[in-house]
């Protein structure tokens, strides 16, 4: 699977819980939010209002944007992987959270049989 490709699967499912992703797509959509926020970041030296900058608002608008069709796609490769949806709460742990969905997120698919 390729970049846009990734990219295109997870808006078109973008708050399709059920289903497979393979490893592709989420590790794709997860680079792609990063170089979009940091292209958004580019923009912090521009000051609005009371102090903030206007890269920190376009940023915190692409995460409110990009949270459904990430926890979308996380879920769909947990089960993938073979884990439960259960298993995206690790995110509310702060950083060990993160290792351990990236550990579940990288595990091989567990089926030959996976939907596109």
């Amino acid at each position: 699977m390729s970049f846009s490709d990734a990219i295109r699967t997870v808006i078109s499912k973008y708050a399709e819980f059920g289903g497979r992703a393979t490893r592709p797509e989420l590790w794709w959509w997860i680079l792609f939010i990063a170089l979009v926020a940091a292209a958004l970041n580019v923009f912090s030296v521009i000051p609005v209002g009371d102090g903030s900058s206007l890269g920190a608002i376009l940023s915190g608008l692409w995460s409110v944007a990009t949270i459904v069709p990430t926890l979308a796609v996380g879920v769909r490769r947990l089960r993938d992987a073979d884990y439960s949806w259960q298993n995206i709460f690790w995110l509310l742990v702060p950083i060990a959270g993160l290792i351990v969905l990236a550990i579940y997120w990288a595990k091989p698919s567990t089926s030959a049989e996976i939907s596109a």
